[in-house]
């Protein structure tokens, strides 16, 4: 395992470097996150470990710049802050785990092990689908530049479309990722709310994403119709 450290206090980076070394991997330090953005669009990592408090841009910003550019190797975070909203805003922000200093090196270890586990396919925070966009954190939506309304359910439909564009997906599997156990009438719920998602995000844009697939199901294009497709 080859991992980038993005640390600015150089007796922690130099610890952290030593300790990883010890334990059989490599480790290359950044002291700032203009660095590390170059060096992890440069050299395959298998995890960074990222400190929030960075001179320059600090990791959140870092963290968001490497996703945005397409760089999804593992991240996890460091901060000496323990406020709950600077883990939110930091695993929102595309980072993989986050650990409070001061911690414990063998959790540190592990907690890569974990994450590297998880490889560099996207995981992007933002769902992007053609001119469609969804941020689960933010709970909004857009179609280009223009933002639609929509209802909880709503949104939990489009969300699961979104995460397996150009699938399939069956009105039970539909029901499971939006409903709890305790909804009985399960009847054409379904084909309400997917008539309902319709009407918001595909016919005031001309529009037509959101495929019936006769005896399956829906399907979301992968791209916009444009117009072409079915209905």
């Amino acid at each position: 395992m080859r991992v980038l450290i993005v640390e600015d206090e150089v007796k922690m980076a130099s610890l952290i470097r030593r300790g990883l070394r010890d334990e059989g991997l490599s480790a290359d330090v950044a002291t700032k996150g203009e660095d590390a953005l170059w060096m992890a669009g440069s050299t395959e990592y298998d995890a960074i470990v990222l400190d929030v408090m960075l001179p320059g841009i600090d990791g959140f910003e870092t963290c968001r710049r490497l996703r945005d550019a397409g760089v999804w190797v593992p991240v996890l975070m460091l901060t000496a802050r323990d406020a709950i909203e600077d883990r939110v805003a930091g695993l929102d922000g595309g980072a993989d785990d986050y650990l409070t200093k001061p911690f414990s090196f063998g959790e540190l270890l592990a907690r890569l092990r974990a994450i590297a586990r998880r490889g560099t396919a996207p995981r992007p925070a933002v769902l992007t689908v053609g001119n469609l966009s969804l941020d689960p954190a933010r709970r909004q939506v857009w179609r280009g530049e223009e933002e639609i309304a929509l209802s909880s359910k709503e949104f939990a439909i489009l969300e699961s479309f979104m995460r397996r564009p150009g699938e399939v997906m069956s009105r039970f599997q539909l029901l499971e990722h939006a409903w709890d156990y305790e909804y009985e009438n399960r009847s054409n719920v379904v084909d309400v709310y997917v008539r309902y998602l319709r009407e918001k995000i595909d016919r005031p844009f001309g529009e037509h994403s959101i495929e019936t697939v006769r005896g399956a199901g829906y399907r979301l294009r992968q791209e916009s119709a444009n117009g072409n497709g079915r209905s």
